[in-house]
């Protein structure tokens, strides 16, 4: 079965970091990309960075770039968000979605076919 599971989110004070995985089961990482998203209240989600099969990142998000950082654990088939100097507008459910291609094809859903329940990171004094 398909699956990606996302995990790590928590309240975190401004300027703190938190860093967040992407679990993916059922299909390799060598052979699709994910991507993180985000939704903030009151807003739309919002493709903030994607990693490739061949390990190349591509950043959606300005507010994010410098600051947030994409990787991969090929044998753990893992996907991280390392988030530095977290601020409150940071605040929002994230997702990880599953590349429909073996390439990021941009910051639309659409482009996503896979999705995990979210994590919800609060950024709060």
């Amino acid at each position: 079965q398909l699956q990606v599971v996302e995990s790590g989110g928590g309240l975190v004070q401004p300027g703190g970091s938190l860093r967040l995985s992407c679990v993916a089961s059922g299909f390799s990482l060598d052979d699709y990309g994910i991507g993180w998203f985000r939704q903030a209240p009151g807003k739309e989600r919002e493709g903030v960075s994607c990693i490739n099969v061949s390990g190349g990142t591509v950043d959606y998000t300005d507010s994010a770039k410098g600051r947030f950082t994409i990787s991969r654990n090929n044998a753990k088939n893992t996907v991280y968000l390392q988030m530095n100097s977290l601020k409150p507008e940071d605040t929002g459910v994230y997702w990880c979605g599953k590349t429909r291609l073996y390439y990021c094809s941009g910051s639309a859903s659409a482009g996503y076919d896979l999705w995990g329940q979210g994590t919800q990171v609060t950024v709060s004094a």
